[in-house]
């Protein structure tokens, strides 16, 4: 067990003002089950690379571990994952090396493939077990669930449980439950580190954030009603020396008024300690506006139906036969392992040019709005994807504040945006887009706990009819009215 310090760290990128961190300090222990929560843009994977030292800051970080980062970058993925695994780990047995892989039910015969050919899940996985075998380091877990359906988040979680010595960058609430046993939390001012999983510290901050509001509006009551007292106290002050004029006795009148300014000065300090005391009050509070949407009314029940339908790549068949119909009001999620079709599926949904069999069903003068798993399209500013996609700028922008985003990124390229950035962009173009049906393919992957809970609020308070691709589970527990499993 040894001890990572951090003190007095901070660091902007080269050209901006900002500061990422500033004068950041706190100490996490390396036996930890670390899990790393914020909002998109607060700097989570930034902190990863400052602790392996990819740039240059003020203050120290002192430790004596050594890092590893999740994902490992791998070059040429068409070597054989035998080389690359061994590359990662190279004082690790090869029993060792299996003995992971069982432990996430991965098959052996993995290692003698090129890692190219594995899926997303495998290449995560076989990632995960080879760090995990660097006897000795730390090891630096950024978002690796993006491409694990929800059976394969399970297995994660159970991994992760047992493992110890890790940050894990993740938003997925049921996820961090499993398997981690403190919180890193990057809030809007500071930076705390927290014992309990990511429910334990949700609470915590909650009621910490619902008591300093109720302090706040105790102290803007008195620091009103303080206000109006030293005014008053000073007019009486001010009509007291003016009645010295004519006066009988004018020294006790001028005592009078020096007593009463006297006053009128201690409430001016008491008024001003309550507005320091305020200043420090809610300074990370975290707003969620609620998010508006204004879906389309079907004029039949019944918007699509697939009968039998398979979806093939190749002359292979990926997917099917499914067969389903979807109603008004209703909020489908498909379910499946990665591969399955589940993306093929919804884009056939949306009229791309799928090949398969079967008979699928749209709608007469059926509206689609369509948000999908790729964002790395996205090239461009706001305003070019607002005229291309012809949406309503104020809308949508309004829409892109309530989800996090600076005024700043408006003038940015959308290729430099963070993933959750980008994700939130197509996420706010099809909240603008009126439409009878919402296909939403992994609309969370990279998406902030908050955003994902205003996500939720809007879906339960609108009603919109959509089909989903989404392995959140606590999410798809709150907002999901029925589940198709391909």
């Amino acid at each position: 067990m040894s001890m990572i310090k951090v003190e007095d760290l901070s660091f902007s990128y080269p050209g901006s003002y900002d500061d990422i961190f500033e004068n950041v300090s706190f100490t996490i222990d390396t036996d930890w089950r670390l899990g790393f929560v914020g909002r998109n843009g607060r700097g989570k994977t930034t902190f990863l690379r400052l602790l392996m030292g990819m740039y240059d800051y003020r203050g120290r970080i002192i430790s004596s571990v050594d890092f590893d980062y999740f994902p490992y970058p791998i070059d040429d993925r068409s070597r054989y994952t035998e080389e690359i695994v061994n590359e990662i780990c190279p004082e690790a047995e090869q029993w060792e090396i299996l003995r992971e892989l069982s432990m996430l039910q991965v098959s052996d015969d993995v290692l003698w493939r090129p890692f190219g050919t594995l899926s997303n899940g495998e290449q995560t996985k076989v990632m995960l077990a080879a760090l995990f075998l660097n006897e000795g380091h730390f090891l630096l877990i950024d978002e690796p669930t993006n491409h694990l359906d929800t059976l394969g988040r399970e297995l994660l979680a159970s991994y992760l449980s047992k493992k110890k010595g890790f940050i894990l960058v993740s938003h997925d609430r049921h996820f961090l439950d499993g398997c981690v046993d403190h919180i890193l939390s990057i809030n809007r001012m500071d930076i705390e580190v927290q014992a309990g999983n990511f429910s334990t510290w949700f609470k915590g901050f909650q009621k910490r954030q619902e008591s300093e509001a109720a302090r706040d509006k105790r102290l803007r009551a008195n620091i009103s009603r303080l206000k109006s007292s030293a005014r008053r106290t000073a007019d009486w002050s001010d009509k007291v020396e003016a009645s010295k004029v004519g006066a009988a006795d004018k020294g006790y009148v001028g005592h009078m008024a020096a007593k009463m300014m006297k006053r009128a000065k201690s409430i001016e300090k008491r008024q001003q300690k309550a507005i320091e005391e305020k200043s420090r009050l809610l300074r990370n509070v975290e707003t969620a506006e609620e998010l508006s949407l204004s879906p389309l009314q079907y004029h039949s029940d019944r918007l699509l139906s697939l009968s039998g339908v398979s979806v093939s790549y190749d002359g292979r068949t990926v997917c099917g036969p499914v067969t389903f119909s979807v109603h008004r009001g209703d909020r489908l999620i498909l379910e499946g392992k990665n591969g399955s079709g589940k993306s093929s599926l919804l884009k056939l949904m949306t009229g791309a040019p799928i090949e398969h069999t079967g008979q699928l069903s749209l709608g007469s003068g059926l509206i689609i709005s369509y948000v999908p798993q790729d964002t790395s399209f996205l090239r461009g500013s706001i305003s070019e994807l607002e005229q291309s996609h012809g949406l309503e700028a104020p809308l949508f922008r309004a829409i892109l504040r309530k989800l996090g985003f600076e005024r700043v990124m408006f003038e940015k390229d959308m290729s430099d945006f963070s993933e959750g950035q980008k994700k939130k962009a197509l996420l706010a173009k099809s909240l603008c887009e009126r439409a009878h049906l919402y296909i939403w393919d992994e609309p969370l992957n990279f998406i902030d706990i908050y955003s994902r809970m205003q996500i939720e609020q809007l879906i339960l308070e609108h009603c919109p009819t959509m089909v989903l691709v989404e392995h959140d589970l606590a999410f798809r527990e709150r907002v999901g009215t029925g589940t198709v499993t391909l």
